[in-house]
């Protein structure tokens, strides 16, 4: 067979010397033709030779390599902004971790990219995501520790002045800064990637209409697509609610002020992190949880959290419910299955739906699920091989760090790679005080899957660094395979746990048993060291041990 292949980043006759080398050392090929002028490769290869190894020969010398394909050409005369040809063009639609992920390793590959947006550059996450909230979290943290810590005693407290809008533009200061170091600047320096501000849609599956922001339209064709839209946060039907001047997570981080009084309807991650921020800053705090709070989670993990909550002033109702909410005179009337909740501001928080409606996805025969996520395999390919889909917007855990991974492998794929995202050890962590940290199996997903286990809970007043502190609320947990003893998952409460998790994770991805966890050298009086002691407790009494026993 005959193969065409596109190079990006030969700057000399050298450069077509080296690359000739490796593509001829690839099995099946039989000799190889490199032009630095032309920016391409002639193969003569056997039948049946590996595209995949034919493109990772080039990148594994640090040069783009795509597979020349017949393609339609977009609009703009078939250029990117710099003006140059490109045999693959990849449209990205949406500018967040995923989307930006895979934009940039698309044209590592030598693709070109277009890339759309209809908001903001940079998606959720840094403008109105993980980073703002992370931002509060930590400020309100500070509050919370000049106004009560284990050591008032001998450090006396003091009550904290709360300007909320100076916090609110350092805030806003960092997340400016971010978005145009980690995007708008490397979309500028970025020639092989186009911009459209605007809207699209499908029209079929090679091609979008984008309404663009100024009014106009552009028709955008492609060779691959990736769909990286994200989430937006879900509104439940609940009478009056849509009547009411409700928050979600968005209007909650670009507040001005801090409510007196603030009810929250939601029991997982953005729900509790802001809550427990807004508590710390000075609002009276009620959540209404329909079950408990994190119920998708070890139960333990709840009632520790809920425990800490309580203990803070934060009043939390469980198994609650809003049947009618109304709004008069500045203040929230919510009427709820344990009485009525009165706050001058509602915080809604009960999840986030894929911003998928308006993509006509049909027209483009791409499935979702009920829930209007696009369904995707490990190699982030929906059901039509030309479009792929990463991020928020898919049935993958939403989590940022898991879009830009899919992000990442959605791009190779597109350009002839082949890499998958495996999520069987994906930490992940709430930001709350205490806080959550998990990966892996808990022993209720676990028997679900048919796999027997015993497992151990370390209390932190079993670890050091935890009495150091004076804070041994909450606990780790291990569950291992009951037959192995191989580690399965990690389920952590604790002050920092979001720092330990990691090490949890290596371990699972390493398939250790819980007696190798036990025996590696942990430094003494660090949070860490719980996993350690966890770990001995499959054959030890810790409470039998020296401080610091190996």
């Amino acid at each position: 067979m005959t193969t065409t292949l596109n190079i990006a980043g030969m700057s000399c006759e050298s450069c077509a010397a080296h690359v000739k080398e490796a593509l001829e050392k690839v099995s099946g090929v039989r000799s190889a033709a490199v032009s630095y002028p032309d920016g391409s490769a002639q193969l003569a290869a056997d039948s049946g030779t590996s595209l995949d190894a034919i493109t990772t020969a080039v990148v594994e010398l640090g040069y783009g390599a795509t597979l020349a394909v017949a393609r339609p050409v977009e609009e703009s005369g078939g250029k990117d902004k710099s003006g140059s040809e490109s045999a693959l063009h990849i449209a990205v639609i949406g500018s967040g971790g995923a989307a930006m992920a895979a934009a940039l390793k698309a044209v590592e590959r030598g693709a070109r990219v277009t890339l759309i947006e209809r908001g903001t550059i940079g998606g959720t996450c840094v403008n109105v995501g993980c980073v703002p909230s992370k931002i509060m979290v930590r400020a309100a943290h500070i509050a919370h520790l000049r106004r009560e810590s284990p050591f008032d005693d001998g450090i006396a407290a003091t009550t904290p002045a709360i300007l909320r809008d100076r916090l609110l533009a350092q805030q806003q200061g960092r997340v400016d800064e971010l978005r145009h170091a980690k995007y708008e600047g490397i979309l500028e320096n970025t020639p092989a990637i186009s911009v459209l501000h605007g809207d699209a849609s499908f029209v079929d599956d090679h091609s979008l209409i984008v309404k663009l922001n100024d009014g106009s339209e552009r028709t955008v064709a492609f060779d691959r697509c990736l769909v990286a839209t994200g989430a937006s946060p879900t509104v439940p039907p609940i009478p009056g609610l849509k009547q009411t001047p409700y928050w979600t997570s968005t209007e909650a981080l670009a507040s001005p002020t801090v409510p007196p009084r603030l009810a929250v309807i939601g029991s997982s991650v953005v729900a509790l992190e802001l809550a427990q921020a807004f508590a710390r800053l000075g609002s009276k705090v009620t959540i209404l949880a329909r079950h408990t709070l994190l119920f998708h989670e070890d139960p333990a993990i709840g009632e520790a959290v809920t425990a800490a909550f309580r203990a803070e002033g934060i009043e939390v109702m469980e198994h609650a419910q809003a049947s009618q909410i109304d709004h008069a005179d500045g203040e929230f009337v919510l009427t709820t299955d344990h009485g009525v909740v009165r706050a001058d501001q509602l915080l809604i928080a009960a999840g986030r739906s894929p911003n998928t409606r308006n993509l006509v996805l049909d027209a483009a025969g791409v499935a979702d699920n009920a829930h209007g996520a696009i369904v995707v395999d490990k190699a982030m390919r929906t059901n039509n091989s030309r479009i792929y889909a990463a991020g928020d917007c898919t049935d993958q855990p939403q989590f940022v760090y898991v879009a830009a991974a899919a992000g990442t492998r959605a791009a190779i794929n597109m350009t002839g790679g082949d890499a998958v995202l495996e999520l069987t050890a994906m930490p992940a962590v709430v930001f709350t005080d205490p806080q959550v940290a998990t990966v892996g199996y808990s022993e209720a997903e676990a028997h679900s899957d048919g796999i027997e286990t015993h497992s151990r809970t370390l209390t932190l007043d079993n670890v050091p660094r935890a009495l150091a502190n004076f804070d041994t609320r909450g606990f780790i947990k291990l569950v291992a395979d009951v037959d192995s003893d191989r580690l399965l998952g990690v389920q952590a409460v604790a002050p920092e746990a979001g720092e330990l998790i990691q090490t949890a994770a290596l371990a699972i991805r390493n398939r250790m048993t819980v007696q190798e966890l036990a025996d590696q050298l942990f430094p003494y009086l660090t949070m860490v060291e719980g996993l350690k002691l966890a770990a001995q407790t499959f054959n030890k009494d810790v409470k039998q041990l020296s401080c610091c026993a190996g």
